[in-house]
């Protein structure tokens, strides 16, 4: 989310952009569930299920966060938030929905640069 300054007691202003990129954060997180669920046979489908949105929500805590544990550079905190998103992209490609996958692709990477750039600048 955004990281302006604002005027004590207040929060910072809530933009589209930051409603855009919960949601396609979230989408993540679901797509990993969903593929673990469809793309594995009964005991393991329950084990990717739970871990693979885990593990990613776990790297997202720790580096991409608004309140990281972890302070790196912008550039790392993007390649995290990018592996996460590539990461949703292919288990797309995996269930047979490229299409899916590219438009998820296509919007979570648009959102990145959008925010990377308001954030440097």
């Amino acid at each position: 989310m955004a990281e302006t300054p604002s005027a004590s007691g207040t929060r910072p202003a809530i933009s589209v952009l930051d409603i855009i990129r919960f949601v396609v954060t979230l989408t993540a997180f679901a797509t990993l569930a969903l593929w673990g669920a469809l793309g594995f046979a009964f005991p393991w489908n329950l084990i990717v299920a739970i871990g693979a949105p885990a593990l990613a929500i776990l790297v997202w805590a720790l580096f991409v966060s608004p309140k990281a544990v972890f302070r790196v550079h912008p550039y790392v905190r993007a390649l995290v938030e990018l592996l996460v998103f590539v990461a949703a992209t292919l288990a797309w490609w995996d269930m047979g929905q490229a299409i899916i996958g590219i438009a998820f692709g296509v919007v979570a990477v648009a959102s990145g640069l959008v925010a990377g750039r308001r954030n440097i600048a």
